[in-house]
């Protein structure tokens, strides 16, 4: 996984969430440790990255209407996605100015530039460790975030970080600011899970209001991951040794 946030988390009518508590229990490692082996760490599996196919069920509802769409996701070893649509019903509208927009701006943001801006590194964030907890995962540090600028993808909000390989296991808050003029008080809850030795979105459920529409839910679930194949590291370097003859 890397450290980005999905363009989704911030855009458009989402998530919402159960408040759990941290809890401080014995001496903590310093912030700035965190963050070195979180960014560490995920340079190291992201060295190993090949990619992934999954299944991805999105369901959309406000006050009157709902929709559903099934999407195949194809994730290159770069990070860029791609997506394809298997199944869709309900709203149409619902479908085209919120399903299918999430898409398009989910791909689009899964290019190199816009994911370095949004990654979660001292570079576009401040970090303060506020304690642990013990998640189904495991135990993880927690740490309040907050955006060193107001880009659009950036968040306000926590993470929470697995104590052991120091993988972001979720992740809660809000936009840094509001998508637009009619979408207020979005807040959203982000859950990975563990497939092999990376850490792949799990679940996202996301709240908002709407104006003149109210309260606006999507929930985002992730299934049938199926990482690629294993690059072949020796044939690489047989090829790169060919270059050089």
């Amino acid at each position: 996984m890397k450290l980005v946030i999905n363009s989704f988390l911030v855009l458009i009518v989402l998530a919402a969430a159960g408040n759990s508590q941290p809890q401080a229990v014995g001496p903590l490692p310093s912030v700035d440790d965190v963050i070195a082996n979180m960014v560490k760490f995920d340079a190291e599996r992201q060295s190993g990255m090949t990619g992934y196919m999954a299944v991805r069920h999105y369901t959309a509802v406000n006050n009157k209407r709902k929709a559903e769409m099934l999407v195949r996701v194809v994730c290159g070893s770069d990070g860029t996605k791609q997506f394809s649509v298997v199944s869709e019903e309900g709203s149409g509208a619902i479908r085209k100015h919120v399903l299918h927009k999430l898409l398009k701006e989910e791909e689009e943001a899964s290019h190199r530039g816009t994911r370095e801006e949004t990654r979660l590194i001292p570079a576009n964030y401040e970090f303060r460790l506020i304690g642990e907890e013990s998640l189904d995962t495991g135990k993880a540090y927690v740490l309040e975030v907050s955006p060193k600028t107001s880009n659009k993808y950036l968040i306000n909000g926590k993470i929470w970080v697995d104590a052991k390989d120091y993988s972001i296991v979720r992740i809660e808050g809000q936009p840094a600011r509001n998508p637009s003029f009619w979408v207020h008080d979005v807040h959203f809850v982000h859950v990975y899970q563990k497939v092999g030795q990376f850490w792949f979105a799990s679940s996202t459920h996301t709240t908002s209001e709407v104006r003149i529409f109210g309260t606006a839910e999507l929930t985002i679930d992730n299934s049938g991951y199926a990482l690629n194949p294993p690059r072949d590291r020796s044939s690489e370097r047989a090829r790169e040794a060919r270059l050089y003859q």
